[in-house]
């Protein structure tokens, strides 16, 4: 897929091109999306008591959150390429808008349950995010401009740990009582996703000249049949080795995440005897990350080709999963409330900033296939957050040991980033296409403010 006129520097501040306005766009909605995703993870305390949950139920709607991702990330991708990332990612907020709102009328287990699983099509919006900016920048700055757009979108499951807390109490404040007032907290995201859909779908385009039909119809972009059909890009994809050991990466990364956000609040309510937004505001922490970590992820990665080519980013890769599985490792050894916070936050580093390297590769795996690549690997993280759910379902394993064996896991697997390899001939071509956009740019740093 030969797009034109990709940008090679992030402006932050501008909003006037279509490039930035697809930018902030795609980082907004993805982080609004992850705030109605996970919503319900801080107020799991008081879920827990109104519906009588046990841990293996709760593990149950855990993975349930987590497990529909997997199937609908695989399809968004390839949606993506047939019908562009605008119209997908409109139809994504307002559909999946429904089911945030509509959690409230769980009043059981089983009711709970499907309410969770519906919610979690909308974790699909990674794809999108990470496809639409993969469309818009070029390859010196396309590393920081994924890692950025989904660090910030990443960031919801920070704020929402935070937030939801307190919209809570303001319901409360009401008058209402804790069984009615969890249920009304979560028609907030639901509203605000509904509306930014709306907006998605007025003030951007899928590309830097026009929407896909606009340049399918001046025959800039080949149409969606054929050998660029959704069938033969999805098999492209899915025979390369590559793409399923960024799969297996980014379970190691990004399925470390949604554990972590699943479980944060009521592990340091329990463990430590803190109250509800003392828990969610220690657990909102490891979201906040986002804010700069993922960047950073990107940023280095783009450091990294500079010096050493594709080649660089991959060897970025594995140190950052590294020193991820290390930290995991340690935090959960921590006893004392203080420490476990710091090497929390260690930990959220590199988890983080392994995210964001895993997707500074994905642009250069196969552009002919870019959504049904980015769909796969996206999956590859919520295949992560199912199978680490399964440690945190059991009632003979505490929260601690699940998080011991899950740094294990991580710094074994961490290996499969040495599969990932490109011809000579790829290198070659990909070193020219940063230098062209390089020297587009002179002296300009991949982000600025204007």
């Amino acid at each position: 897929m030969d797009i034109r006129n990709k940008a090679n520097r992030i402006r932050l501040l501008n909003f006037s091109t279509p490039q930035m306005r697809a930018f902030h766009f795609s980082w907004f909605a993805f982080h609004i999306c992850f705030f109605g995703w996970f919503g319900i993870a801080p107020l799991m305390a008081i879920v827990r008591e109104d519906l009588s949950l046990t841990q293996t139920q709760i593990g149950n709607t855990i993975i349930a959150s987590v497990a529909i991702t997997v199937i609908v990330r695989l399809a968004i991708g390839v949606l993506c390429d047939r019908i562009g990332p605008r119209k997908t990612y409109t139809g994504l907020l307002i559909l999946g808008a429904i089911p945030v709102m509509g959690i409230g009328l769980a009043d059981s287990f089983e009711t709970f349950l499907l309410a969770r699983l519906a919610i979690g099509a909308i974790g699909a919006s990674f794809v999108i995010t990470q496809y639409h900016t993969s469309m818009m920048f070029a390859p010196n700055v396309v590393g920081t401009a994924n890692a950025t757009s989904a660090g910030w979108g990443n960031l919801g499951g920070g704020t929402t740990q935070i937030l939801m807390p307190l919209i809570f109490s303001g319901m409360l404040m009401l008058g209402v009582n804790e069984a009615f007032g969890w249920r009304l907290a979560m028609m907030v995201p639901g509203v605000v996703m509904f509306f930014t859909g709306i907006g998605y779908w007025f003030f951007t385009q899928d590309a830097p000249n026009g929407n896909f039909s606009d340049l399918r119809a001046r025959g800039e972009l080949p149409e969606a049949s054929g050998e660029n059909g959704a069938a033969q890009s999805f098999l492209a994809a899915a025979k390369d080795i590559r793409v399923w050991a960024l799969f297996v990466v980014y379970g190691l990364c990004f399925g470390v995440e949604l554990t972590i956000n699943n479980i944060a609040a009521i592990y340091f309510f329990d463990k430590f005897d803190l109250t509800l937004a003392t828990a969610g505001l220690i657990a909102g922490l490891f979201g906040l990350m986002n804010i700069f970590a993922r960047t950073l992820g990107g940023v280095f990665s783009d450091l990294f080709a500079k010096q050493g080519g594709l080649k660089g980013r991959v060897r970025w890769l594995f140190i950052a999963l590294v020193c991820e599985g290390i930290a995991l490792v340690a935090f959960s050894q921590m006893h004392v409330l203080s420490l476990a916070i710091g090497i929390m936050l260690v930990f959220s580093l590199f988890v983080q900033m392994a995210e964001g390297a895993t997707f500074g590769l994905v642009p250069f795996i196969n552009k002919k296939a870019l959504g049904a690549v980015a769909g796969i690997v996206g999956a590859g993280g919520n295949v992560g957050a199912v199978g680490a759910a399964f440690l945190f379902r059991s009632e003979s394993l505490t929260y601690q040991q699940g998080l011991f064996y899950l740094g294990l896991t991580v710094l074994i697997l961490a290996s499969c980033v040495l599969v990932v390899r490109f011809s000579d001939a790829t290198e070659a071509e990909e070193a020219k296409a940063y230098s062209d956009a390089v020297g587009d740019d002179v002296g300009a740093g991949a982000l600025s403010l204007r």
